[in-house]
C-alpha cells in the first residue's frame, strides 16, 4: 500500500500518521455511501418498473442501511476516538485503581 519512505514518514510524524488514517475512514465513507445510493436507486428502480403498485419494499433497505451509513458517518466525523488524551486518562485511571 505504501512505500517504505512513506511507511517511514508516517511512523516518524504522528500528525501525519493520524491524517492519512482520518483520510482512510473517509474513503471507506464516501465507498460507503456510493454504494449505498447506487444499490438503493437499483431497487427504487426495479420497484417502479415491476411493482409500482404495491407496496414501496426498497424502504426496508433505504431504511436499515441508512442507519447503518449514519452510524458509520457519525464513527468518522464524531471526533470519539483514540487519541492521546484519552489514552492517558486511561492509564491514570488503572494506575490510580492498582495502587489503591
Amino acid at each position: 500500500m505504501y512505500t517504505r519512505r512513506e511507511n517511514a514518514d508516517i511512523e516518524a510524524d504522528p500528525v501525519r500518521a493520524r491524517a492519512v488514517r482520518q483520510l482512510h475512514l473517509k474513503r471507506g465513507l464516501q465507498i460507503h455511501a456510493l454504494i449505498y445510493v447506487m444499490a438503493n436507486l437499483i431497487q427504487v428502480i426495479v420497484w417502479f418498473a415491476y411493482t409500482p403498485e404495491q407496496f414501496f419494499w426498497p424502504l426496508w433497505s433505504i431504511l436499515g442501511w441508512g442507519i447503518g451509513l449514519v452510524f458509520h458517518i457519525w464513527a468518522v466525523y464524531s471526533g470519539v476516538g483514540l487519541d492521546e488524551e484519552r489514552i492517558e486518562r486511561e492509564v491514570n485511571r488503572i494506575n490510580r485503581a492498582g495502587a489503591a
